[in-house]
């Protein structure tokens, strides 16, 4: 039994791609808890994909790809924040726009390849491919975004839960919601390094959907949708090579198990406390 736990970490690639997917994992998870709580879950989707014409313009110029997806990212993340401030628009309506129109416009791009087979790794991730080059990015950037995320925790948290009272104390709730989506941006095009495009947002926001159904108390969200990111990122590479499946996609089902889990265990308690009063 312990050597078949120790196996596949035996060789150097499946050690980086845990720990990037770890890294990923927990800033996904921390993020992801404001995200949920703020109930912006479509906005990991819509910045996912929005990175897609960056992506191109990259490739195209044979420039870094990880530069041209973040400057995508970021571009979307203000232009969301800028069309929907002062309620001119509403949140989701801006994300709805600019997400469409950036995407439509990477496909644009992408049709005027010969072949898009060099960007099928960032449409469907790739964390057994993560080099150590990477690894390092990946942490400074987690490091980073969590930095950020505890110095503002009070700030964040009384807008997330009270937005009308954070404004009448005085808080600057227009400029957290502007911070919080460049964090997600820097945190989402991280993210597509390990399980691409199509899979990010269900690593941002099912971890942390699945703590909110066991605690409402904020910092032991944080901690549950770590640990369920963590485990779910291992179960993923275990699968990867035992079974030989995505890796990608074998985390984000196990982060999706750990949701029907926390389902079943909230469903039950409900019922629980329901009978007993």
């Amino acid at each position: 039994m312990v050597d078949w736990l120790i196996e596949p970490f035996s060789f150097g690639f499946m050690r980086t791609g845990m720990a990037a997917a770890a890294l990923v994992g927990v800033t996904c998870a921390v993020i992801g808890t404001y995200v949920v709580l703020r109930r912006m879950a479509f906005i990991g989707d819509a910045l996912a994909h929005t990175v897609l014409p960056g992506l191109v313009v990259a490739y195209m110029g044979g420039w870094s790809l990880f530069g041209g997806a973040l400057a995508s990212g970021l571009l979307t993340a203000i232009g969301i924040g800028w069309v929907s401030r002062r309620g001119a628009v509403r949140e989701d309506t801006a994300i709805g726009v600019i997400f469409t129109a950036m995407f439509a416009l990477g496909i644009l791009l992408m049709s005027r390849l010969r072949s898009f087979r060099d960007l099928s790794h960032v449409l469907f991730g790739n964390v057994l491919g993560v080099r150590p080059t990477d690894l390092i990015q990946i942490g400074i950037i987690a490091a980073g975004v969590l930095l950020v995320l505890w110095l503002l925790h009070k700030e964040l948290e009384l807008t997330s839960y009270d937005p009308n009272y954070a404004q009448v104390i005085g808080l600057k709730a227009d400029r957290l919601r502007f911070l919080l989506l460049i964090l997600l941006a820097f945190t989402v095009v991280t993210c597509i390094q390990i399980v691409g495009v199509i899979l990010t947002s269900a690593l941002l926001v099912t971890p942390a959907a699945a703590a909110g159904l066991l605690t409402n108390r904020l910092p032991r969200m944080m901690l549950l949708a770590s640990i369920f990111s963590v485990c779910s990122a291992a179960v993923g590479l275990y699968a990867s090579y035992y079974a030989n499946v995505a890796s990608g996609a074998a985390i984000v089902l196990a982060c999706t198990a750990c949701f029907g889990v926390a389902w079943c265990i909230h469903a039950l308690r409900t019922r629980w406390v329901t009978m007993s009063s």
